[in-house]
């Protein structure tokens, strides 16, 4: 429902074990080259096709690829430059069509690439592309992260990255204002009176109508499907006949779209923390709430319980949740006004949605839960930094994005009535997330555009694609996660039990990084799936 997947960059600390030994054998993740190349050759003769006459020549097309790049865009050149904020990285910009189905109409877009080179020449495996979570984060400068916490990767392949069309430095969508942001976040949510229902649902309606405003005539492709083909077309200006992937939280999708578009310009794919791309996008937010309230308490109020030495919120879970209530009533009646900021019962929730992604967070959570209590003694130095965290929840280009992606990639209900009932039982059962489940369905049941076209992930013709979830997940919960791994055949999923941290690679967990590294430096995907026992620390 929000995006903080730069949490899988955390150190997870303590031991881990492979539960499955059977995983060690050399069981490859594609099938040898010269067969490959032999299967793809003789296909390409039967469909009447002709095998591309350079690496990165885009006239034709391999079995199970979707219909190749107009000319105008695949011989584009990239003018590589050192990146203006990390000059670890190159940067550069390419064209895209508006709309991938109809590319001679509408304007051009503008998207944003970058570039790590492979440290290790000699040992160069290949590109490596990564996308970024949300939807709505942004991935250019993610290469640099990547190649700094997983030198092993970096060194055996060119590590690239991306702003997907409508954020960061690609081109942009605009759907609010950030008086209007702080609007539709504002007030509390749990408030099931028939004026705060009503005040909910018409913010959510003049944000779905704010985007067709400002935005309409981009908003209708800002979705996975074609993002999958911006993929492709940088694939094709790298010169790569195929790409390795890795992508963390909503990448996992955009990763399962362009494997289902283009299985056989697939190398090899890491899909960490993953979005339910089985089914539809209403169907996975709905069971959100329940993750994020089951890691809320099952891992945090536990851990806040065992510190009330230093943080003074509850010696026991029972005493720490009355607490939680009674601070949130509290800002209900009162809320803290800080500046341009004001911080209420939805802003309180919103941290703790936020903090929860990486029990690394869990004792920054703490401290800003300790200075709500002693505000008005705090010094303004505090003060400022509680209200910058505060700040920090989402943004208007964040919001944006995520809906113009979420609402139109698959269908919603669009009965208000409904929304309204969804709300009210959430609210009551499982209220940390689903509170707002009212408002972020609005949205989607106000969106003025109609779904795009569907893309139905089988796994078919792709190399044996690995998968990792920590089974308390706030965010990419581990039932979707079962799901997704079922619609994508001969994956191996690599369960992290212990663990509920939202990303698992990088990071200190030697059982993950053997796992991951074995895989994407090797070829050894593990024979079946298994379990890294990882203790949860922070």
């Amino acid at each position: 429902m929000n995006t903080a997947d730069t949490a899988h960059n955390a150190a997870i600390a303590g031991t881990a074990a492979i539960a499955d030994t059977t995983a060690a054998p050399r069981a490859t993740a594609t099938a040898p080259r010269a067969r490959r190349v032999a299967l793809v050759a003789a296909a390409a003769v039967l469909a009447g096709l002709a095998l591309p006459a350079t690496a990165g020549a885009d006239t034709a097309r391999d079995p199970g690829d979707a219909d190749p790049a107009p000319a105008r865009y695949t011989h584009q050149i990239l003018n590589w430059q050192p990146c203006a904020t990390q000059p670890a990285l190159d940067c550069a910009t390419m064209a895209a069509p508006r709309d991938w189905h109809h590319p001679g109409v509408g304007a051009d877009l503008t998207i944003a690439v970058s570039r790590h080179r492979a440290t290790d020449p000699a040992k160069r495996k290949g590109t490596l592309l990564m996308a970024a979570g949300g939807p709505g984060g942004t991935g250019l400068l993610r290469p640099a992260g990547l190649a700094k916490a997983a030198p092993a990767v970096s060194a055996a392949y060119d590590i690239v990255g991306f702003d997907q069309r409508g954020v960061g430095q690609s081109t942009k969508a605009v759907c609010q204002t950030p008086a209007e942001f702080q609007e539709f976040l504002a007030g509390d949510y749990r408030d099931q009176s028939p004026a705060a229902i009503d005040r909910v649902i018409a913010n959510s309606k003049k944000l779905a109508a704010s985007c067709q405003e400002r935005s309409g005539d981009l908003i209708p492709y800002l979705n996975t499907e074609q993002t999958a083909h911006d993929i492709d077309l940088f694939r094709s200006l790298l010169g790569e006949r195929k790409l390795s992937y890795y992508g963390p939280s909503y990448a996992t999708m955009i990763g399962a779209y362009y494997g289902t578009l283009f299985p056989h310009r697939v190398e090899r794919m890491v899909l960490d923390s993953n979005i339910g791309f089985d089914g539809t996008w209403e169907k996975f937010q709905l069971g959100q709430p329940m993750s994020f309230q089951r890691r809320f308490d099952e891992d945090f109020v536990p851990w806040l319980a065992a510190r009330d030495a230093t943080y003074h919120w509850g010696s026991t879970p029972e005493q720490v949740r009355a607490h939680w209530e009674q601070r949130r009533a509290a800002l209900h009646d009162s809320p803290i006004v800080e500046g341009s900021l004001t911080i209420g019962p939805n802003q309180l929730d919103n941290l703790a949605i936020s903090a929860i992604y990486s029990a690394s967070h869990f004792p920054d959570l703490a401290g800003l839960l300790t200075t709500l209590d002693n505000w008005q003694t705090a010094d303004a130095t505090t003060r400022t930094a509680a209200a910058t965290a505060f700040n920090s929840y989402l943004s208007p280009e964040f919001l944006a994005e995520f809906f113009a992606v979420t609402c139109s990639d698959t269908p919603w209900t669009k009965d208000l009535d409904t929304w309204v009932k969804r709300g009210a039982e959430n609210t009551a059962r499982l209220p940390l997330v689903g509170s707002r489940t009212l408002a972020f369905g609005a949205v989607c049941a106000s969106w003025p555009v109609a779904p795009a076209p569907r893309v139905k992930v089988t796994g078919a013709h792709l190399p044996t694609t690995l998968m990792l979830n920590s089974v308390h997940d706030p965010a990419t919960y581990y039932e979707a996660a079962l799901g997704a791994h079922r619609a994508l055949r001969g994956s191996r999923l690599v369960t992290v039990t212990g663990n509920g941290d939202h990303g698992q690679y990088p990071g200190a967990d030697s059982c993950v990084t053997d796992v991951v590294e074995r895989y994407l430096l090797a070829d050894e995907a593990p024979a079946r799936d298994l379990t890294c026992a990882s203790p949860q620390t922070s």
